[in-house]
């Protein structure tokens, strides 16, 4: 149980890391966040998270060591964008440097330019920034960074309905080794609900966490609670461990039918 819920992850310096990692997607409050962040370290914040930002910047205050925050510009096309970015995180969270560094959906919200690359490398070599990032929906493309770039991490879409990344993504990640975060984990909510015809239980969310953290390749999968409630019940389902040959099975077989 303790390996599947923590982990050593090389790419991000932490040792013995919570495998749960928050996100403000659905607008979990203070109150959430603050009970969330006596056992998750990694957060994907932006500063358009209001309700995160406080106890998060609290919580580095109280302990800096123990957080891995991740974050980016929602919008990154030019080099001077992620310095602006970078400063004005700093700035909100009142720390000396992010450690994740992102650029969102690689090819729609971001480019990777020479000119782009560049400049994440000089962030992260004046300790700006600790580690590089990319969140990427084309998982060949994400294969290829995982064998050769500069990039620390890749956040990829992962779950029981979108299982690629297992043929195109893992099977490179042994070169570099860089970090994996999964996202997306209940493929925006439509794992939870039974697809037409079939006649079994529908996933939980905690199902979904569970099925992207018993793959060997995933170091943090991301929950999005919109409540306190929620957030206590996704760290619960995560004490019953890693799938079952049979749990496995069926839920492949659920995500295909959500696929569909």
């Amino acid at each position: 149980m303790a390996e599947f819920l923590h982990r050593d992850v090389p790419a991000l310096k932490q040792a013995r890391f919570f495998r749960l990692g928050l996100a403000p997607s659905f607008g979990i409050d203070e109150r959430g966040v603050e009970e969330g962040l006596e056992r998750i370290q990694y957060v994907f914040w932006n500063p358009r998270a209001k309700k995160m930002t406080g106890p998060l910047r609290a919580a580095l205050r109280r302990d800096r060591g123990r957080y891995v925050v991740a974050g980016g510009p929602t919008l990154a096309y030019f080099p001077g964008q992620l310095a602006r970015y970078v400063d004005r995180a700093r700035k909100v969270l009142g720390t000396d440097y992010l450690d994740v560094l992102q650029l969102y959906w690689y090819g729609k919200m971001s480019w990777y330019t020479k000119g782009m690359v560049d400049e994440l490398v000089r962030l992260r070599e004046t300790g700006a920034v600790k580690a590089l990032a990319v969140s990427i929906h084309d998982r060949k493309r994400a294969g290829e960074l995982a064998l050769d770039s500069p990039l620390d991490l890749l956040m990829i879409r992962y779950n029981a309905a979108h299982p690629g990344a297992e043929g195109d993504v893992f099977p490179h990640l042994a070169r570099r080794h860089p970090a994996v975060v999964a996202y997306t984990a209940t493929s925006w909510r439509r794992l939870l609900r039974p697809p037409s015809g079939w006649t079994g239980r529908a996933m939980t969310a905690g199902d979904c966490y569970r099925f992207c953290l018993s793959s060997p390749h995933v170091d943090v999968v991301l929950t999005g609670p919109k409540d306190v409630e929620e957030l206590r019940q996704n760290l619960a389902a995560l004490e019953q461990g890693p799938l079952s040959e049979e749990e496995a099975g069926w839920m492949r077989r659920y995500g295909a039918q959500v696929h569909g």
